[in-house]
């Protein structure tokens, strides 16, 4: 039996392991299946686990106030050595691009344990974009000993950087979080959704807001806002959704900018289930978060994505997200085209998305079962 230890530690990484952990779980006799959370997102990271019933067998609680990247990625390490030492694992998963996941691998390497990378191959070619994922994913791509890659493009980069060697395309387990999520979604009693959202006139067009990238912080960042003013008082019919994020370089500037526009919504980060539910009756979705990107297409939603590049190419490509940037002028003006052509209550998208069709995790959780 196959021993294996999931290591992650922010939602996002949550999100997209939850439905491989329980396909794993669900094929009694075939793994022995260990999982430990470093806590680098704890509140957020902590919503995902209760939604999807995940109980960590090891919790590093690692996060400190103003923590920076180095007392983070030592914290993990130190954590991670010695629950890799205590549980012994087969093999070792870590997922995307987190300091979570580079350290997870890293560790796994000094311990001579293989390493599984799910969401291997993304590139955006640029170092410091995002920061530091993009050097985090490369560093554990040439560590890592199983590379899961999303899609075809993504294979095409580990080729290139010399990793020819076991490497599957199988779409991203983002998709299967959300068809899952939906599915537990529907199970629920809608009125307390809808309650939640009474701030929000649903029978608007909904324009779903999320930014946190540290290479927009400061002036960038600050032009994203007022973007976001200029779309409210434009579009007075249109309604925005904001969950803004608990970074102060980014709180600061949006109550400063937009506190005052009526039909923008500040909000607190949502959790997982009522940003799913959120996600699915807007409209149009502005975004500098890679999952959003690759979650909204499964919902017919149209993507604005606020970064001057994306190593998701894929959606660009199929016409499911367009690049624009911090530039008011672009995100205004496209935004536009996107409110001009919706229908009423109904919005403008591709149902066929290029990350996944749900199957992901059955694909992942077969090939582990071949591994020696």
């Amino acid at each position: 039996m196959l021993k294996i230890l999931f290591i992650f530690g922010t939602r996002p990484e949550a999100i997209k392991l939850a439905p491989l952990i329980k396909e794993c779980r669900g094929r009694a006799g075939k793994f022995e299946i260990v999982t430990c959370v470093t806590a680098q997102h704890r509140a957020m990271l902590d919503q995902v686990l209760n939604f999807f019933e995940i109980k960590p067998d090891f919790d590093l609680d690692i996060m400190k106030d103003n923590q920076g990247l180095s007392g983070l990625s030592s914290a993990c390490l130190l954590g991670l050595d010695g629950t890799i030492a205590a549980s012994s694992p087969d093999l070792i998963v870590v997922q995307g691009d987190t300091t979570t996941a580079f350290i997870g691998a890293l560790c796994g390497y000094y311990h001579k344990i293989k390493v599984a990378h799910i969401e291997a191959g993304l590139r955006s070619s640029n170092p410091y974009s995002p920061f530091p994922e993009e050097i985090n994913r490369t560093l554990i791509g040439h560590i890592a000993d199983f590379h899961f890659a999303p899609t075809e493009i993504a294979a095409k980069n580990l080729f290139a950087e010399g990793i020819t060697k076991n490497v599957w395309i199988v779409g991203n387990t983002v998709v299967d979080a959300l068809f899952l999520s939906l599915e537990l979604l529907g199970q629920q009693d809608q009125s307390t959704f809808v309650k939640q959202f009474n701030y929000v006139n649903l029978s608007k067009p909904i324009i779903l807001i999320t930014c946190h990238r540290r290479e927009s912080f400061g002036d960038p960042f600050e032009k994203l806002c007022h973007a976001f003013k200029q779309i409210a008082d434009s579009h007075s019919n249109v309604e925005l959704v904001f969950p803004v994020h608990l970074n102060p370089h980014v709180r600061e500037p949006v109550q400063r900018i937009l506190k005052n526009s009526p039909n923008i919504h500040l909000i607190e980060p949502l959790d997982y289930p009522h940003f799913i539910w959120i996600l699915s009756k807007c409209s149009i979705v502005l975004t500098d978060s890679g999952g959003i990107q690759e979650e909204a297409p499964s919902l017919g939603k149209p993507i604005l994505v606020l970064r001057d590049i994306t190593e998701r190419t894929e959606g660009i490509e199929a016409g499911t997200a367009k690049l624009v940037g911090c530039d008011p002028e672009v995100i205004v003006r496209e935004t536009g085209k996107l409110l001009h052509a919706l229908t009423p209550c109904q919005s403008r998208g591709h149902a066929n998305n290029p990350y996944g069709d749900g199957a992901s995790s059955k694909k992942i959780a077969e090939i582990f079962s071949t591994l020696k």
